[in-house]
């Protein structure tokens, strides 16, 4: 028998405290926006709002590891529909770009803190480790049957050389200014 999921009240407080941040955010902008902001936005005490993240910080990193686990079906189903390295690499760097587009300027918010691999919310950091992980396995996995043969000194690390080239085309992404960033696209493309 399939198991149902069931979505508690915490989680769905928890869950509430987290869309209404990053509204907050987009709106207002991380660093302006306040927990007691987020907590008011989220119709919850301010209390209750620390309770389940302690900081902004932690409402990002839980916004980190959400979006995560909501892309991995649609990084499956985008891998399954196309072929070869090209095709596919460019195929999952769209699902991020697609699912990111909303919070787009939250991630520019955060570009600040990303390049530092001591800041906890940086791609590069130990608390990001898991995440990181995840997508450099996804990247493992578009190399394995892709046709393109790689020389053997090359290729344990051609993953990760994978997963820096989208962090680049991400950074890119949010930073362009272009209407509906065709400029992103056409460097997705080229690269």
């Amino acid at each position: 028998m399939p198991s149902i999921k069931t979505n508690t009240k915490a989680e769905e407080t928890a869950l509430r405290i987290l869309d209404a941040a990053l509204e907050l955010f987009r709106e207002e902008g991380f660093d302006r926006a306040t927990m007691r902001d987020i907590a008011a936005k989220a119709g919850v005490a301010t209390g209750a709002a620390y309770y389940y993240y302690p900081s902004k910080d932690a409402i990002v990193m839980a916004f980190y590891q959400h979006a995560c686990q909501e892309m991995q079906p649609r990084i499956e189903a985008a891998l399954d529909r196309s072929g070869g390295l090209e095709a596919r690499l460019r195929e999952l760097i769209r699902v991020k770009l697609d699912y990111f587009a909303p919070n787009r300027v939250v991630l520019r918010a955060l570009l600040k803190n990303g390049a530092d691999p001591q800041h906890p919310l940086s791609p590069f950091s130990a608390e990001t480790k898991e995440i990181r992980d995840i997508d450099v396995a996804w990247f493992r996995r578009i190399l394995i049957d892709c046709g393109v043969r790689i020389p053997r000194d090359l290729e344990p690390h051609m993953p990760e050389v994978l997963w820096l080239f989208q962090m680049g085309v991400i950074y890119f992404w949010v930073t362009d200014e272009s209407k509906d960033q065709p400029r992103t696209m056409r460097l997705l493309d080229l690269g």
